[in-house]
């Protein structure tokens, strides 16, 4: 055996899994003694996911060597919403197998395999930016923010400052803006090295924060002025999942 993994709740790999495909359709996993990561860019390298789920997050985990999954996510997920509410995951690749095998388990077994992929060598590196403006709140505060926001646009705008955290859209039927201020109990903290003001597409963040508020209360937005947003969502185990986001800049 090369790898094995068991967790006692199976929604929640389903929903992880959901989280990453929302971006990337192939994921080459890193599987090694301290857990599962993915780092990948989408098809058009305007956003990047980063996720790690330690082996202390499993109720089982055995890892003989380091080794590279790749799958295709979309297909998996696919398999993974055959998931009952009272089912158990267990992972399993065995040595030398070309096969992922996914053992779903409650008052009887169920099995299935799918065929792994040929790793990729391309290594994503983490993105080395400085964000002047950070803000905690609540996912679902951001998810409804955004589902105004798309009633009249495509894009939106984070401004941030000292007080107030505002979101704003604009398109040809209207506008909307959401303001969001200091010691709302939406708005858990909100700190500004200056002022911060970024534009970027709804339908991108629309799809990670919907995918993600299955896993997260809440969720860290951090920018600056034309910058990459970057959107980390608190995990309840000690796990990672990050979103990066290139901004939208206006033509002038």
């Amino acid at each position: 055996m090369v790898f094995k993994a068991r967790m006692t709740d199976a929604r929640v790999w389903k929903n992880l899994i959901g989280a990453i495909a929302t971006l990337v359709d192939e994921a080459n996993f890193g599987v090694d003694g301290e857990g599962i990561k993915l780092r990948a860019m989408d098809p058009s390298h305007v956003a990047m996911v980063d996720f790690e789920w330690p082996r202390a997050s499993f109720e089982e985990y055995v890892c003989d060597e380091p080794t590279k999954l790749a799958v295709n996510v979309s297909e998996m997920l696919k398999l993974l919403r055959r998931i009952g509410g009272d089912e158990s995951i267990e992972l399993v690749v065995e040595t030398g197998s070309p096969r992922l095998m996914m053992i779903l388990k409650s008052k009887y077994t169920r099995t299935f395999g799918m065929s792994t992929l040929e790793p990729s060598a391309e290594e994503v590196p983490t993105p080395k930016i400085s964000f002047n403006a950070s803000a905690r709140l609540t996912t679902s505060l951001l998810k409804n923010a955004l589902e105004d926001a798309g009633a009249v646009s495509d894009h939106i705008v984070f401004d941030a400052s000292k007080d107030k955290l505002t979101v704003r859209a604009t398109g040809d039927v209207g506008n909307v803006v959401v303001d969001v201020e200091k010691g709302s109990d939406e708005l858990i903290s909100l700190e500004a090295k200056e002022n911060a003001r970024s534009t970027f597409s709804l339908n991108y963040l629309s799809e990670m924060v919907k995918a993600a508020s299955n896993l997260s209360d809440v969720v860290m937005l951090e920018f600056s002025t034309d910058m990459p947003v970057r959107l980390n969502f608190e995990l309840s185990s000690k796990g990672r999942l990050q979103y990066y986001l290139a901004p939208r800049i206006e033509s002038t």
